[in-house]
């Protein structure tokens, strides 16, 4: 299958090719295809010849390409109807029926020259399928977001991130102002998906995804800002697998310059070794890492409600849990050499003893963020 992807170089588009590219070398096993792919990128800059081949093989259709910020108001006819139409000719001269795909905007139904441009260039693609009996996707897509959107140019996400992570100020001016937002991957997977079906399947126009995040400007950008104050208080927002946050924290990172993906955290350090406090989330607890001087002992105290795992990934020791009203004590020989986890319940007191002669590194997890003020720790030996 030949795929032709139009506009080869703008934000959707390099995120698509760059999908079909994991899956044509194999490192994508999420999708399967019967077929063996092959993509056709096609750029303006690239000239007519170019395009009279790809149109003359391709089996499908991406159209990518558009103008939203223009110079001229006549280029928003130009760059968005008139390209389309000399596409839609060169393809119909050659007899290909291939399926194209039209990424549209929400905008098309508004009164303003991209919006009008956009429209008349869905009506030219539907008159087009009508007349050739071949099956065209409209898609309005709302504001997407994503890696590799430019910044200060036509995505409110991109431009604060840009400038957050920089420092700058950013300008909002209806602050409850709520926006209709795209993650990418999910544009990329409904493009990939309708690939697989390959004009097997007529869809009604226009068409519309449906994983659409709705939230105001305050709450990009109080989102946005609680991300960069990460490094200092190490506080992680939800996560959840579908959730607005993660999307828009994978998006923050892309902007982040290379030389500032580096930070340190506070080390706690004393003659017995480290302990450095990594992240805390106010539902999934807190991550530390604990180094051990050879022969140290650390611990020996018990929790009423706390739970924490402890995994050691370098260097030998004993993890030792004794509960509180017994005498019994239990031995858990650990080493970096293979990988185990530890669970300690409440109500046991515990330690843990460096037994080789290197530093011993732990890596931990606590069910709560440590608070100070109740820090739900008690003393006392695990060997009475």
């Amino acid at each position: 299958m030949k795929i032709l992807v139009v506009g080869a170089h703008g934000f959707i588009a390099q995120n698509l090719i760059s999908t079909l590219e994991n899956i044509i070398y194999g490192y994508d096993k999420y999708y399967t295809f019967k077929e063996k792919l092959e993509i056709y990128k096609y750029s303006r800059n690239m000239g007519q010849e170019k395009l009279f081949d790809f149109c003359k093989d391709c089996d499908f259709v991406f159209y990518l390409a558009g103008v939203n910020r223009p110079q001229r108001l006549e280029e928003y006819m130009e760059g968005n109807v008139d390209f389309l139409k000399y596409i839609l000719e060169l393809l119909e001269k050659q007899k290909n029926k291939s399926p194209v795909m039209y990424a549209s905007s929400i905008q098309a139904c508004l009164d303003n020259g991209y919006g009008r441009s956009k429209k008349k260039a869905e009506k030219l693609l539907q008159r087009y399928g009508e007349k050739n009996g071949i099956p065209v996707y409209i898609y309005r897509l709302s504001n997407v977001f994503g890696k590799w959107c430019k910044p200060n140019y036509n995505s409110v996400i991109a431009t604060f991130c840009y400038n957050i992570v920089r420092e700058l100020p950013i300008k909002v001016d209806e602050e409850e102002k709520k926006i209709k937002l795209i993650y990418i991957d999910d544009v990329v997977d409904e493009c990939i998906q309708l690939l697989k079906r390959n004009g097997n399947e007529y869809i009604k126009n226009p068409i519309f995804i449906d994983n659409v995040y709705e939230v105001t400007l305050k709450e990009i950008a109080d989102l946005l800002y609680e991300f960069r104050k990460t490094r200092i208080d190490k506080r992680i927002s939800n996560m959840n697998e579908n959730s607005f946050a993660k999307k828009l924290y994978s998006t923050y990172l892309t902007y982040l310059p290379k030389e500032k993906l580096k930070y340190s955290v506070d080390m706690n350090k004393d003659i017995r070794g480290s302990f450095t406090e990594l992240f805390k989330t106010d539902d999934r607890g807190q991550f530390s890492v604990n180094i051990i001087k050879p022969g140290i002992i650390k611990g020996e105290h018990w929790h009423h409600t706390k739970t924490e795992k402890f995994v050691v990934v370098s260097g030998k020791g004993v993890v030792r849990i004794r509960e509180i009203n017994s005498k019994d004590i239990i031995d858990y020989h650990v080493s970096g050499e293979k990988i185990e986890i530890i669970d300690i319940p409440p109500g046991c007191t515990h330690n843990i003893i460096n037994e080789g002669t290197d530093d011993l590194v732990v890596v931990m997890w606590a069910n709560e963020i440590f608070h100070s003020e109740k820090p739900d720790t008690y003393f006392m030996k695990v060997e009475k």
